[in-house]
């Protein structure tokens, strides 16, 4: 396995490292949420920087690479939900969206129709790491303000404003209108997975 797929692996397992330290409420904690998440966001640029660097480029990696951004990415909004800061609702549909695509790329690569991840895909996934690392800072705060034992006005008109749940808001729904853009754009490989799906539960085919 090369570098690549390394730092790729890599942030897969700095997943639930940042659920662990996110579990935990002391700013300590909070504080190492931020940096791990930061790390593994690191790995995200830096595997396809040495890919195209190191020529490492292959079918594998163009799999696997967005594959562990959404590892990361809805199992970190799953533990927000946990917390009450993300509407559960909107991870849902943020998850299912994901595993979807997942599944139509597998299925593009087995057909050796692979899908071309699209400009608007990749600024859906700067919109929920952006999203990801403004509810940590808020974290932070937080417990900034827990110790301290009072908040400054600018953090209680955030609260009060909910401001979080606004940006969840547009992120789930880029989110889901890039989701239809796949759909509509891959559809003969959508209709196809599909007629394969209802095909593996024809009885003829579950009696062989």
């Amino acid at each position: 396995m090369g570098l690549p797929n390394q730092l790729t692996v890599l942030r897969m397992a700095l997943t639930p490292v940042v659920v662990f330290f996110l579990s935990r409420e002391s700013l300590a904690f909070r504080y190492l949420a931020l940096i791990v998440f930061l790390l593994a966001s690191l790995t995200d640029w830096y595997d396809g920087y040495a890919a195209r660097k190191l020529g490492r480029i292959t079918p594998w990696g163009k799999f696997l690479d967005p594959l562990a951004d959404k590892i990361l990415v809805i199992t970190t909004f799953c533990v927000f939900a946990s917390l009450g800061l993300v509407k559960a609702w909107m991870v849902v549909i943020i998850a299912v969206r994901d595993i979807l695509m997942t599944v139509l790329r597998l299925y593009g690569e087995w057909k050796r129709q692979p899908v071309v991840t699209s400009m608007s895909a990749k600024w859906k996934t700067a919109g929920q790491m952006t999203a990801i690392y403004i509810i940590l800072l808020y974290l932070v705060m937080h417990a900034h303000t827990v110790s301290a034992g009072t908040s400054p006005a600018w953090f209680i008109w955030l609260q009060q404003g909910k401001a979080l749940d606004k940006m969840m808001l547009v992120v789930t729904f880029i989110t889901f209108a890039t989701g239809v853009q796949y759909l509509l754009e891959n559809w003969r490989l959508v209709r196809n997975l599909i007629l394969a799906f209802f095909r593996g539960f024809d009885p003829g085919n579950l009696a062989k």
